[in-house]
């Protein structure tokens, strides 16, 4: 670091110091930078031994936005359930009132930004793997790197307390200066002991009862049912390898690994939930799919047949509508597309129709965007309690954060967030793979079960699994 750069860095951070003495309370001090090009994995990875257990990964389909972060400054959790969302959005918004930020780049996704999630359902069945998340679990990292759109930001995270001097932050930038100068070197693969379909013939069932529901009740349109996989491994998980592999196998999906303790959920979804850039809104219609062809007449031919498919444009449309309307509640100009496009991923493709306005009133945040919209009818059903109800009844497993919305925000209200499909639990040597469908009055539980062994495959590559 240059002498220029020390020096304005110790005197913003005694500028904290002072703020925090007069309050007489810890405040954040967050200082932004920026730096020449580095690799996102190389910084991720080079982390392990100083903050495995305290690091995330982000990445967008199309690289504009990374973001890395390593360490907790401060970590948000919370056992709540229906209010999980508002109490992260307050407590974040209480750390950042009296924080002194030092960013002078008008930058989405730079200066303080927390990442994490939320579980799918508070009020399903618990199961040990998924503990240490609890309902809503987010990280603000001692240490985050960010690239927009190939530029490189820097920011330091720190606590002041009132009795605090400058020796932590020069502590902080000697494990940056470490860290930058370390280099990504992908380790071996753990050998995979046992592949485990559980309870296969059981879901089967479950689903052709929900199918009885749904051809009973005319009220009830339409259930998600998801199942897991379980695998072992001789030998620990290194969940830097895994996102490895998902950036090489699954480049253009949302690639996410958000770790706590000895656990990493990491995973690469196609679905975008919602985006804010200032007064800007995204969101995203994805529900209806079909396998890849082997050639390309094969594959044009299977998108055909999925555009037309009577059950697959319903489905889509359930979520088109309940998106519509949660968009059109705090956006004006809403702007949705009549009929939807063919999203191509890697193992399967999609209905696919994006969805964009602008916000009635910029001083609303996203989480309350996040709340309305999750779940939607791709992730949860039609109409949405009694799906949920069901799911509980029927899927008999806790889907933890698979299916939830996962993604950052940052102090000037910014944020992302994705649904977190693909996806996987990582603990130690032990993986738990999620996949899910949506079913309908005319579904066949047999194809239910064949689309979520095509949804398995991105994260069965990703840890070196046979393809099922």
């Amino acid at each position: 670091m240059k002498k220029i750069e020390q020096m304005n860095i110790e005197n913003e951070c005694n500028i904290a110091l002072t703020k925090a003495k007069k309050k007489n309370k810890s405040i954040l001090f967050s200082y932004t930078e920026q730096l020449n090009n580095i690799d996102p994995l190389s910084f991720y990875s080079s982390a392990k031994t100083l903050f495995q257990g305290e690091r995330f990964f982000w990445k967008v389909p199309n690289d504009e936005m990374i973001i890395v972060g390593l360490g907790s400054t401060q970590t948000f959790k919370t056992e709540v359930e229906e209010d999980r969302f508002d109490y992260i959005d307050k407590e974040w918004n209480q750390l950042i009132q009296d924080a002194h930020i030092y960013n002078p780049f008008d930058v989405q996704g730079t200066g303080p930004v927390i990442f994490g999630g939320f579980s799918f359902d508070p009020l399903s069945m618990k199961e040990s793997e998924w503990a240490p998340f609890n309902n809503a679990l987010f990280h603000l990292p001692k240490l985050m790197l960010v690239i927009n759109k190939q530029e490189v930001f820097f920011t330091i995270n720190i606590l002041c307390n009132s009795d605090d001097h400058l020796g932590i932050l020069n502590h902080h930038l000697k494990i940056q200066r470490e860290i930058l100068e370390t280099k990504f070197s992908k380790g071996k693969n753990s050998n995979i002991k046992q592949e485990h379909e559980m309870n296969r013939q059981e879901w089967v069932d479950s689903v052709a009862e929900v199918v009885d529901l749904l051809k009973k009740d005319s009220q009830l349109n339409k259930v998600v049912m998801a199942r897991k996989m379980n695998i072992e491994f001789n030998d620990k998980i290194a969940a830097e390898n895994v996102l490895e592999n998902l950036w090489e196998e699954q480049h253009e999906s949302y690639i996410f690994s958000l770790e706590t303790v000895d656990r990493c959920f990491t995973g690469a979804s196609p679905e975008r939930l919602i985006k804010k850039n200032g007064d800007a809104i995204l969101s995203a219609c994805l529900a209806g799919s079909i396998k890849r062809g082997n050639t390309i007449s094969e594959d044009e031919s299977l998108g055909e047949t999925l555009f037309n498919d009577v059950k697959n444009r319903h489905e889509h449309q359930l979520v088109v509508s309940m998106i519509a309307e949660v968009i059109r509640k705090y956006c004006r100009n809403v702007n949705i597309p009549e009929i939807p496009t063919i999203m191509k991923m890697r193992d399967i493709q999609h209905l696919f129709t994006p969805v964009n306005g602008t916000i009635k009133d910029d001083q609303i945040s996203i989480f309350p965007l996040v709340k309305d919209l999750h779940p939607t009818p791709a992730m949860g059903g039609v109409p949405t309690n009694e799906a949920l109800q069901i799911i509980r009844d029927k899927e008999k497993m806790d889907r933890g954060f698979y299916a939830s919305p996962i993604g950052w925000v940052d102090y000037r209200g910014n944020g992302e967030f994705a649904v977190a499909i693909r996806s996987g639990l990582i603990k130690e040597n032990e993986a738990f793979l999620y996949a899910g469908c949506g079913v309908v009055s005319d579904s066949i539980p047999e194809d239910e079960y064949f689309e979520t062994k095509i949804k398995f495959r991105p994260m069965l590559r990703a840890l070196g699994g046979k393809k099922l």
